[in-house]
């Protein structure tokens, strides 16, 4: 597909509007005495994960927040993690805390999200913020679903009484990107594994998102021809001569010949779901600085402010 073709619905774009919005935030925040701190936590070494925090680290500099990456050894038991991100939890210099992954095996990375306290769980991803979608309370949802979401309203489609079809209900993208999008006015059918015919539901979709770890799932005959396609699913896919690429849960080829719009893996849904998790950093600042203010209203600004 021609890089100029209409229907790529590349992810820089968007990205691009947010991380705008975002630094204006940040910079009228820092001017009024809260800049932004973003903690990234890494166990272990990782070289994969060095790649993310670099990529995180770059981002939120140019948005104007200050990145902070705190590593921890691979051989620190979960009570001492815990213990630190209670520290961090109690300190009003910190805005946001986002857990690398992976984790080392003895890590139990649920309770780890869910000692982040939800204030400044910027991922998104405590019991307590996948909670409040479904109480419409939109404003801190996982990174990567409120991305994928932002994709689709970059169609310009009108998401009230549209009909989506998600393949996949994993915790943090497939089950929130569901509420997000019923929070619209959407219909939506979310499929899985015992879904008897995910064919049958992807064929009557308006909009299709895909996120099974399932490298090109969804062929052509799968797709409603007009409809949009949000490809989040990251796959390595070795050649015949040895050489790999990363292509999604879509079959790119032949679903762009169908579909009106249609995401590319890479240059999708990353580059959006880093922008907001920079956008949920000010989101954060924003509850935070609100609970400072109405709590410790004319007191000392060396005032710690215990979360807990």
């Amino acid at each position: 597909m021609p890089l100029d073709d209409t229907r790529y619905l590349k992810g820089a774009p968007v990205a691009a509007r947010i991380m705008q919005e975002v630094r204006e935030a940040a910079e009228k925040a820092t001017a009024e005495g809260f800049p932004p701190r973003l903690v990234s936590i890494t166990v272990g070494d990782v070289a994969a994960v060095d790649v993310y925090v670099r990529n995180q680290r770059a981002k939120a500099e140019r948005a104007g927040i200050d990145f902070e990456e705190r590593r921890f050894a691979a051989e620190i038991t979960a009570r001492e993690l815990e213990a630190a991100i209670q520290s961090m939890n109690a300190d009003p210099r910190v805005t946001g805390i986002i857990i690398q992954r992976p984790v080392p095996s003895h890590i139990p990375i649920k309770a780890i999200q869910g000692a982040i306290h939800p204030l400044k769980d910027v991922e998104g991803m405590h019991p307590a913020s996948i909670g409040n979608i479904v109480y419409n309370e939109l404003d801190l949802a996982p990174c990567t679903a409120a991305a994928s979401v932002e994709l689709l309203k970059a169609t310009g489609l009108d998401l009230k009484g549209l009909e989506v079809v998600i393949v996949g209900h994993s915790e943090i993208v497939g089950k929130p990107i569901a509420f997000l999008l019923m929070s619209e006015g959407a219909t939506v059918t979310v499929c899985h594994h015992m879904t008897r015919s995910v064919a049958a539901h992807a064929r009557r979709a308006d909009a299709l998102f895909v996120a099974v770890g399932k490298p090109r799932l969804i062929k052509a005959d799968m797709v409603k021809p007009g409809a949009a396609v949000i490809d989040i699913g990251i796959n390595s896919e070795t050649a015949p001569d040895g050489s790999t690429r990363i292509v999604g849960d879509v079959d790119t080829d032949s679903v762009k010949e169908v579909a009106s719009w249609i995401t590319p893996v890479p240059g999708g849904v990353g580059p959006v779901t880093v922008a907001i998790l920079l956008r949920n950093t000010m989101v954060a600042l924003n509850r935070q600085r609100a609970l400072y203010q109405s709590t410790y209203r004319g007191a000392d600004d060396s005032t710690v402010v215990n979360f807990r």
